[in-house]
């Protein structure tokens, strides 16, 4: 049994099931990336693991306890970081780290300092002050300070800018190398690529594919716009190209492993605009697995 069960976890709202029949197995020093859209039962589900919402059936687990029936005993041993928090204004970033170190109480304070330090936070200002970026800096150095057996974290990049999000995720590396079991609900397909060893897909309450990063490698095609200069040649053949579109002089297509063939066929070709860009979470849904 991993140190994260689910088992048939359902939770219904009226004739809307927010989350169906989750079963997921979480090992011990594991990150695990649970992607998703919005609105898809992500946070449901992590609410459930946190004892704040009971499940119409089935059962949630971490350390081997029932979320439900023990969630005092599993708290001490966890930290999570919501997306987004209703703070205290009147207190200063310190005067918040205080508190919520009090309320876990057991926080590194030296880890903390150097997490302030990385994340380059000012702790003087008041939470009012802050803007959404410096409030989820200042939870996560919250979460992250506890080093928790298990960190919950629900979308917390929200906000952060490209230079906080590459210190997030070396924070994150760091704590698996430690042996802590990370929960990594997001609704980017890089974020959970670069840190996570097993991935789940989550879609209207149910999960849909799960699996190691090798296994899932076929969700993180690219994909190619090529604008020639005449009509444009057939790529349909080449290798590891797939779902080919021609719009007039335009061809959009999806690629799937090494861009050596396909470069080296549009090398002899009349070549106008060339962008690519990864596919987006809702283009990836929509290809892999319909509406």
């Amino acid at each position: 049994m991993g140190t994260i069960t689910t088992r048939g976890l359902t939770k219904t709202y009226g004739d809307k099931d927010a989350v169906k029949n989750l079963n997921l197995d979480i090992q011990e020093g594991q990150v695990f990336g649970f992607l998703g859209p919005n609105g898809a039962g992500k946070t449901t589900t992590i609410r459930l693991m946190l004892g704040l919402l009971k499940p119409t059936s089935g059962s949630a687990e971490i350390f081997g306890m029932d979320c439900t029936k023990n969630p005092e005993e599993i708290h001490k041993r966890l930290a999570y970081v919501p997306g987004e928090s209703n703070l205290w204004g009147a207190l200063t970033g310190k005067q918040t780290l205080e508190l919520l170190s009090s309320l876990h109480g057991k926080v590194d304070a030296t880890y903390q300092k150097e997490l302030v330090a990385r994340f380059q936070l000012d702790p003087s200002k008041k939470v009012r002050a802050y803007s959404k970026g410096n409030r989820q800096k200042l939870l996560l150095v919250a979460g992250l300070s506890t080093r928790a057996d298990v960190l919950l974290l629900d979308e917390p990049t929200s906000g952060l800018d490209p230079l906080m999000q590459e210190v997030f995720r070396s924070v994150v590396l760091e704590a698996k190398e430690r042996g802590q079991t990370i929960f990594l609900s997001s609704h980017t397909l890089s974020e959970v690529e670069v840190l996570c060893d097993l991935v789940g897909l989550l879609r209207n309450g149910e999960l849909i594919e799960i699996g190691t990063l090798e296994e899932m490698r076929h969700l993180s095609a690219l994909t190619y716009q090529i604008t020639f200069a005449a009509n444009p040649p057939d790529l349909a053949s080449v290798e590891n190209v797939k779902r080919v579109v021609v719009e007039g002089r335009r061809v959009t297509c999806e690629l799937s492993g090494k861009p050596t063939a396909l470069l080296q066929f549009l090398a002899n070709a009349d070549v106008a605009k060339l962008v690519c860009h990864e596919a987006s979470l809702e283009e990836i849904f929509l290809s892999h697995y319909g509406n």
